[in-house]
């Protein structure tokens, strides 16, 4: 099978974990070997991952600077792509034989200039603050600031991706079986201009959002999205949770989830499976495989 392989903030950093590349090195190990048994078993798989912290905190080194002198969050959205998908490429070629050839690639995603997401931020970035810290920093630096469990977040605009240029390179990547990484982050947010010219623009998109449209383009036949929990659950953190094990796209669309948490994952698991009639799989890096062996996590269908 084709599967797109969504890998969540844990992927390379476990909640509250500092930011050091010591830490997402280590992590990033840990998906590679997960990877690695999904490959071995015979599947082709496309890779993408997440940034929020690893955008926020290069957003943060740069609010230190004078305004004019700060990148903004397309570049930086390339920053990480290439220092996240660098990591990736390299644990993931060290946990596989040598005939397998992978391939990193920097992947811009359009967005809709006219989007009512920039008119409403509401992507998290950056790392955790308490009330007070995240008051005093978006005072300074003019951010958006929303609550994130019990601590606050730095929010930025998060468009719907609607294209993705790259797609015929990713093709001709995977025709000779080479492993791709791209759309890392959701990609490089880019808006065509009335010349049919291409520009960065301030956002940063919804990984798993990006990562279906992928999915759906490329007529993957999974998209597996792994996090740090084993499944989505019904009535979460309360005493009457339920393990959601196989599911249809529509009861699951009827359920009412965190906003915040799995309800964007199961959104963009409910798209890919509803366009292309295939399947989805949310659960836990190290259990990848039986994921898609419908052994655990759940399967959307």
């Amino acid at each position: 099978m084709l599967i797109v392989i969504a890998l969540g903030g844990n992927a390379l950093l476990k909640r509250g974990e500092p930011l050091t590349i010591e830490n997402q090195r280590a992590n990033t190990k840990i998906a590679a070997k997960s990877i690695a048994e999904v490959i071995a078993a015979g599947h082709k798989v496309i890779i993408t991952h997440g940034n929020g912290p690893q955008v926020g905190l290069l957003a943060l080194q740069g609010a230190s600077y004078k305004p004019e002198e700060a990148y903004p969050l397309d570049v930086l959205g390339a920053e990480t792509e290439g220092m996240i998908g660098y990591l990736i490429e390299q644990e993931l070629e060290n946990a596989l034989p040598s005939a397998h050839q992978v391939a990193m690639l920097l992947t811009q995603v359009e967005v809709d200039a006219k989007d009512p997401a920039f008119d409403n931020p509401s992507k998290p970035v950056g790392p955790i603050y308490s009330k007070e810290e995240a008051e005093l920093l978006a005072n300074k630096h003019a951010w958006t600031v929303a609550s994130d469990g019990e601590n606050y977040r730095r929010v930025v605009a998060s468009p719907e991706p609607i294209s993705i240029p790259d797609i015929p390179t990713i093709k001709i990547l995977l025709k000779h079986d080479i492993i791709v990484i791209c759309a890392g982050g959701g990609g490089i947010p880019i808006v065509r201009q009335e010349n049919g010219k291409s520009i960065g623009i301030e956002a940063v998109i919804d990984k798993d959002k990006a990562s279906a449209l992928l999915a759906k383009k490329l007529g993957a036949d999974m998209l597996l999205m792994l996090t740090d929990v084993d499944a989505v659950y019904k009535d979460w953190g309360t005493t009457k949770q339920r393990f959601i094990g196989k599911v249809t796209a529509k009861e699951i669309s009827q359920m009412s989830l965190a906003n915040g948490s799995m309800g964007p994952k199961v959104d963009a698991a409910c798209d890919f499976v509803n366009s292309l009639k295939a399947k989805a799989g949310i659960g836990t890096l190290k259990d990848a495989l039986d994921i898609i062996e419908g052994k655990t996590g759940t399967i959307i269908s």
